[in-house]
C-alpha cells in the first residue's frame, strides 16, 4: 500500500534536478546585497512563480543553502540575496563563469485564481524576489492586473525611479518604484522607515491597507494577496487580508537541512480538514493559503 507520504514524494519526481550551473553575471548592491544570474537549463526550464533553488554555495561547505528565484528566461535564473553568514559571502565572491551545484526548482508555486483578478503582490527584504518572478508571469496573461508593494530597511537593490503609473490610495509624493515593473507597467510603490526619498513612509502592510480601503467591495471580492518576507510581516499580511476578507498566499521562509522532504526540518503546523497537522515548508510548500497556518 502507498503512504501519504510516499504519494508526497512521488509527486516530486522528475520534477527536481542536480546541475552544474554556471554563474553568467554578478551584480553588488549596497546593503552587502547581490544578484546573480545562473544558467542551470532544467532548473530554469520547470520553474514557477513561487520555485526556489538549493545551492551549493563553496566545495568547502557540504550544506546548500535555499534560494528564491526572481527571475527565469531561456536557460537561466536569477537570484537577489544578502550575504549573511560564510555561505553566502562565498557564494557572493563568485565571479562569471564559475560552477555551483545546483538543485531544484523545489517547492510548490502560487496559485493566481481568475476569479479574482487584482493581484496583490506585497514583498518585504528578502521576499522581493518572489513577487517578482510572479509579476513576470501574470504581466503575460490578459486575465490579471497586478500591482505590487515593496519594502526594505536596507537600501533597495536597485535604482530608484519615479513612476508614472498611478495607485489608489497613496499620496502623489509617494511615486518612488521599482524600474523593471515600471518598464512592465505594473503599478508599485516602495516602503520603508529609513526616509528613502519618494518610499511611503511605514510598513507594506500599512500601505495594502490604505490600498484595500480605497476599493469597493465589490473590488475586494475580485482581489487576492500574494505575499513573501519575515514570518512577523507574513503574519501581519494574513491579518490584514482576513480583516478584509481578501484571498491570501503566503510563501514562507524556514530554515532547510535537505530542502526536498526527507529531513522534516521545516515543518510549519497548518489547520487541515482533519484537524492540525505539520506540513514541510519545502515541498509542501513554500506557498500556503495565509487562512491555515496556525500563526
Amino acid at each position: 500500500m502507498t503512504t501519504p507520504t510516499q504519494k508526497h514524494a512521488q509527486r516530486n519526481r522528475g520534477t527536481i534536478f542536480v546541475e552544474d550551473g554556471e554563474i553568467l553575471s554578478r551584480d553588488a548592491f549596497p546593503g552587502d546585497q547581490f544578484v546573480q544570474r545562473i544558467r542551470a537549463p532544467k532548473c530554469a526550464a520547470h520553474a514557477r512563480a513561487g520555485s526556489f533553488v538549493h545551492i551549493t554555495c563553496d566545495p568547502m561547505l557540504p550544506m546548500r543553502r535555499p534560494m528564491s528565484i526572481m527571475r527565469v528566461q531561456d536557460d537561466w535564473f536569477e537570484i537577489l540575496y544578502k550575504t549573511h553568514g560564510e555561505g553566502l559571502s562565498l557564494l557572493a565572491e563568485k565571479e562569471p563563469g564559475s560552477i555551483v551545484s545546483v538543485l531544484g526548482p523545489i517547492g510548490q508555486p502560487f496559485n493566481p485564481d481568475p476569479h479574482k483578478p487584482n493581484c496583490l503582490l506585497i514583498g518585504g527584504g528578502v521576499g522581493i524576489p518572489p513577487m517578482v518572478y510572479l509579476a513576470d508571469v501574470l504581466r503575460t496573461d490578459d486575465r490579471y492586473r497586478p500591482l505590487a508593494i515593496l519594502g526594505s530597511e536596507i537600501p533597495f537593490p536597485f535604482d530608484l525611479i519615479e513612476s508614472k503609473l498611478d495607485f489608489d490610495g497613496v499620496d502623489d509624493a509617494i511615486r518612488a518604484t521599482m524600474p523593471l515593473l515600471e518598464s512592465w507597467d505594473i503599478p508599485t510603490r516602495l516602503t520603508t522607515l529609513q526616509g528613502y526619498e519618494g518610499c511611503y513612509d511605514g510598513y507594506v502592510t500599512d500601505l495594502a491597507d490604505r490600498w484595500l480601503s480605497s476599493q469597493d467591495a465589490e473590488l475586494r471580492a475580485a482581489t487576492k494577496i500574494f505575499t513573501c518576507g519575515p514570518t512577523p510581516m507574513l503574519r501581519a499580511v494574513a491579518e490584514l487580508a482576513a480583516r478584509h476578507d481578501v484571498a491570501c498566499e503566503v510563501s514562507l521562509e524556514e530554515y532547510m537541512a535537505c530542502a526536498v522532504g526527507g529531513c522534516a526540518g521545516c515543518t510549519v503546523l497548518v489547520d487541515t480538514p482533519d484537524g492540525q497537522a505539520m506540513k514541510r515548508v519545502c515541498v509542501d510548500g513554500p506557498v500556503f493559503d495565509a487562512a491555515i497556518i496556525a500563526w
